[in-house]
C-alpha cells in the first residue's frame, strides 16, 4: 500500500485493533504498517495506565510541532490522548502558557494532568502575568495549593499570592462548571475557587 494512501486511512489516533479493523489487515501486519509509517516520523506513541498503546498518526508529526498536550504529557504520569490537537512550530510553548491553556480549557482531565507542570514551574512572573491577562489568577492559586498536596513544588512568588488572593466579598468562582470538592473546603475557601477534584481523584500522582 502506498505511503500516502496508508497515512490518510490511518490519520488520527489508533490501536493496533483500530488499524486491524480500518485496513482489513491480521495483527502482524498491522504492527508492520505502523513500524513503516514510525521510522519515516508521522507516527507518536503512547502507552495508557491500562498498557494499551495507542498511536497518533499524522503527517504534522513530521514536522517536529509541538502541542499543549505533548507538553503536558511529557510531564504527567496522567496522560491525555485527544482526536487531533493544534500543533505551534517554531517556538516551543513555555510550561507556564502550557498551565494557562489547561486551566482555560475547563476540563477536568486536562486540568488533572496539568497539575504535574507546578513540580516544573519556576518562571513565577511570566505565569502571573499570563494568569492575569486572561482572568485565571485565582485558579491558578487554587490548582497550585492543591498540587502541593500531592506532591513538591517550587515555591510560589509573595507577589502573586499578594496581588492574586481574593478578598472575602469576592463571589466564588468554579474551575470546571458546577464541579465542587468535598475534600479541599479550605483551598477553596481561601481562593474562593470551586475545585473539580477530590482525593481519590489525585491517586495517580502517588
Amino acid at each position: 500500500m502506498e505511503r500516502l494512501t496508508l497515512l490518510k486511512k490511518l490519520e488520527g489516533v489508533q490501536t493496533i485493533e483500530s488499524i486491524m479493523d480500518i485496513l482489513n489487515v491480521n495483527r502482524q501486519k498491522a504492527i508492520y504498517y505502523v513500524y513503516t509509517l514510525r521510522k519515516k516520523g508521522y507516527v507518536k506513541t503512547r502507552q495508557l495506565s491500562n498498557k494499551i498503546r495507542v498511536y497518533n498518526i499524522s503527517f504534522a508529526n513530521r514536522l517536529k510541532g509541538t502541542s499543549y498536550y505533548d507538553i503536558i504529557n511529557e510531564y504527567s504520569p496522567t496522560k491525555i490522548v485527544v482526536p487531533q490537537t493544534y500543533k505551534i512550530y517554531g517556538k516551543k510553548p513555555s510550561l507556564e502558557e502550557t498551565l494557562i491553556y489547561a486551566i482555560k480549557t475547563k476540563s477536568l482531565r486536562i486540568i488533572l494532568a496539568s497539575l504535574a507542570l507546578f513540580k516544573r514551574i519556576n518562571d513565577w512572573g511570566n505565569l502571573y502575568r499570563l494568569a492575569k491577562e486572561n482572568h485565571v489568577e485565582r485558579q491558578v492559586g487554587a490548582l497550585y495549593d492543591l498540587s502541593r498536596t500531592i506532591m513538591r513544588t517550587r515555591r510560589m512568588i509573595s507577589r502573586f499570592s499578594t496581588n492574586a488572593l481574593p478578598k472575602l466579598s469576592y463571589s466564588f468562582s468554579y474551575t470546571v462548571p458546577l464541579l465542587k470538592s468535598k475534600d479541599f473546603k479550605n483551598i477553596e475557601n481561601k481562593w474562593r475557587i470551586y475545585l473539580p477534584f477530590n482525593k481519590k481523584d489525585l491517586e495517580a500522582y502517588k
